[in-house]
């Protein structure tokens, strides 16, 4: 994404025939934009035609040519309202305080931020077809995906300072690739279900990725290798001793046991 493009915003799009003063007018642009989505999601870029768009509008074709020459101008627009929704997702993750949260709790909380991002049709459409047809981009480039990275990786070099900048950068680089790939995967993917389990995959391949070098026990050894005996997960804390035995409580399970060869 350019600089041009981060600092645009709806009501600055050079390619408005006219620019939406009343509130109207900016509420039947946005009706538009969502219509191109649905329009886009339906029948593919190259089939759509701006009198489809008016029609899933609700509009006029005249109302719509107020605004936009082509479909073209329309899909200009749904990038840089794209671009606008994800430098706030970005303003509000920084905002919320998560990056303090333990390893999982973190990642869970990212990617559920993420996945609310890609219920918007607009950002939902813009993200697949640049996989699919990225010829049509006229805004959002290459440099958008290395935002991303560089965002992932002051995450994880705020969460581990003593990782050096070029591990946080291949760790934070996996760590975007992998994410769209299986987000590109989940959103065309007709089956909603399928698209949940798809998003909870994430969670499950960032924290196992992660962890190693910025766990929140990733000092403790003994925990690292220590299974519960009730339902073999390995997010296990330590809770204290009984008769001078150390024992251990499973994040899971709930349930309390002591490592084995100390019974």
């Amino acid at each position: 994404m350019t600089e041009h493009s981060r600092s645009s915003s709806l009501q600055q799009l050079i390619q408005l025939r006219r620019q939406p003063k009343q509130q109207r007018g900016k509420e039947r642009v946005e009706k538009i934009l969502d219509a191109a989505a649905a329009v886009f999601d339906e029948v593919g870029y190259d089939a759509a035609t701006t009198h489809l768009i008016a029609a899933k509008a609700g509009t006029a074709i005249g109302s719509l040519y107020q605004f936009f020459p082509d479909k073209a101008a329309i899909f200009k627009a749904m990038e840089l309202r794209h671009a606008d929704c994800v430098q706030l997702m970005y303003q509000q993750i920084n905002a919320s305080g998560i990056l303090q949260l333990p390893l999982r709790q973190m990642i869970h909380a990212l990617v559920t931020t993420i996945a609310e991002l890609f219920e918007q049709p607009v950002s939902r459409v813009v993200f697949v077809q640049f996989y699919l047809a990225r010829e049509i981009f006229q805004s959002i480039d290459e440099s958008m995906t290395q935002e991303a990275i560089n965002f992932m990786a002051n995450i994880l070099k705020q969460r581990n300072p003593v990782l050096g900048e070029e591990q946080c950068n291949l760790l934070a680089e996996i760590c975007v690739h992998s994410s769209n790939a299986i987000i590109l995967a989940a959103l065309r993917s007709p089956d909603q279900a399928h698209r949940q389990r798809l998003t909870q995959q994430i969670e499950a391949l960032l924290v196992s990725y992660l962890e190693p070098h910025m766990g929140d026990e990733r000092s403790t050894n003994v925990m690292k290798v220590m299974i519960c005996p009730h339902c073999r997960s390995q997010r296990l804390s330590k809770n204290g001793y009984r008769r001078g035995k150390q024992c251990y409580r499973c994040r899971d399970c709930g349930k309390q046991f002591v490592a084995p060869g100390q019974v």
